[in-house]
């Protein structure tokens, strides 16, 4: 029995061996090939566009995109993709911005697509380079002048502070035109914009920027809609999302409101300096225009007017560059203090933007309606319910036209205010902020305001 296994095993090995690999009875199957790929990003320009959704083959890939904001790199198939940008109205319903349109897609490239002008003539930039390593020792750049409402303008790449004076632009670009990838030393720069073949007109200022080892940048010029005199900022996508490098004097923008009932006219005043009041004499209901301010660290001060020891409030701010922001003084004078609140002033052409403060010490906790011209607040639920003193519902959106803003003590259906008739046109930016009569007390009523930075 034994002999018969060991020549039993030798004839199956000798059989295994005598088989060549053509008629193996074995059979290796290859993996298939992996799918040819793109990198996908994109970059939300449009300064007067509402928030949209990216939408590729039917599918949002990204939702909620507002100006200024950017994609990571999305890696999707090469070949023909369907691509649309589609806008959210005021109602939640969307819009096609741009498409939707057939791209075609080559294999192992990066695409950015950044929708630029205004949302009128909305229109996409399609920028394709290389999906290669960056070079050791070195930044990648792709610069981008998305700017509609800019002219032509040169741009220098400079060591941070080096006067201009015997340098050469590095580039000159006019709306919707690109540098194309181009590669620099990593280290520290500082980008200055002026206006084409005027280098002694400045525009815009980065203030020190580094560049790292490995850095792969599209860098887009878009419209500044926020503080400061510059006429654009720059929107970087870095392959993980967007960021922002402001003028470097953007400063921040300080707006003051006066609205504790039964305290007398104020001064504002910035850092103990009483002899030259921020904003001087500022009585009951008003309030002051937004004051453009360097971003730092300060302390405010609220006196009666022209009585520097009269100190009713004491605050301490730190303020931001690109952002505006409201101080008012609420409540009766006994308690009286600071309400801050962060502004948007960007305005979006497909609807109005609205803001309501609850300052009216009085009403306490409020229901607010706001609903078309001549409608029974009985037959209706609240927009906003249980608004509680000293809040802000935040920016609510409204398409154009005419509506009855009505105040009511939570949960009950009398009006404290209104109904009162406002119209709110697309592309305006309102705060609107409930308020006591003069000397506390009823009637109620509102102060409106416009938040553009402009006005």
């Amino acid at each position: 029995m034994k002999s018969l296994k060991i020549s039993t095993l030798i004839a199956i090995a000798v059989l295994l061996g005598a088989c060549s690999s053509s008629d193996s009875p074995f059979v290796t199957i290859a993996p298939p090939p992996p799918a040819a790929t793109v990198d996908l990003q994109v970059l939300h320009a449009s300064p007067d566009a509402p928030l949209v959704d990216i939408v590729v083959n039917g599918t949002a890939v990204l939702e909620d995109v507002d100006f200024k904001n950017g994609s990571g790199r999305l890696v999707v198939d090469a070949g023909t993709q369907n691509v649309e940008v589609a806008g959210i109205l005021a109602d939640g319903s969307m819009i096609s911005a741009i498409g939707p349109v057939d791209l075609t897609l080559d294999a192992d490239t990066i695409y950015t697509i950044v929708a630029v002008n205004d949302l009128a003539s909305i229109e996409p930039v399609i920028l394709a380079q290389p999906r290669t390593a960056v070079s050791a020792g070195s930044a990648r750049l792709n610069v981008l002048h998305g700017s509609a409402s800019a002219p032509a303008v040169d741009i220098y790449l400079t060591t941070p502070g080096a006067a201009l004076t015997g340098i050469a632009p590095t580039a000159t670009l006019a709306f919707t035109e690109s540098t194309g990838p181009v590669e620099v030393a990593a280290g520290d720069y500082e980008v200055q914009v002026t206006l084409a073949g005027d280098q002694a007109t400045i525009v815009y200022q980065s203030g020190s920027v580094a560049l790292g080892d490995g850095n792969d940048l599209v860098i887009t010029a878009v419209e500044n809609t926020t503080t400061g005199v510059a006429p654009i900022s720059l929107m970087v996508l870095d392959g993980m999302g967007a960021g922002e490098i402001a003028d470097k004097a953007a400063g921040a923008a300080l707006r003051v409101f006066h609205t504790s009932p039964d305290a007398p006219t104020v001064d504002v005043v910035v850092n103990d300096n009483f002899a030259a009041p921020l904003v001087p004499g500022l009585g009951f209901p008003d309030f002051a225009g937004y004051v453009q301010v360097p971003a730092a660290d300060y302390n405010v001060k609220v006196t009666a007017a022209g009585n520097a020891g009269a100190i009713v409030i004491d605050a301490d701010l730190s303020l931001e560059a690109t952002q505006a922001y409201d101080v008012l003084a609420i409540d009766n004078l006994a308690s009286i203090t600071a309400l801050v609140l962060n502004d948007d002033p960007r305005p979006v052409a497909a609807y109005s933007k609205v803001r309501i403060v609850h300052s009216s010490p009085t009403a306490q906790d409020v229901d607010i309606y706001v609903t078309a011209p001549g409608t029974d607040i009985n037959t209706v639920n609240a927009t906003l319910s249980d608004i509680s003193f000293a809040a802000s519902t935040g920016y609510l959106d409204l398409s154009g036209g005419d509506y009855d803003v009505t105040v009511t003590p939570a949960g009950t259906k009398t009006a404290a205010i209104g109904p009162a008739t406002l119209t709110f046109a697309d592309g305006s930016v309102q705060t609107v902020v409930a308020r006591d009569a003069a000397g506390g007390g009823a009637p109620l009523n509102v102060i409106i305001t416009s938040d553009l930075l402009d006005d």
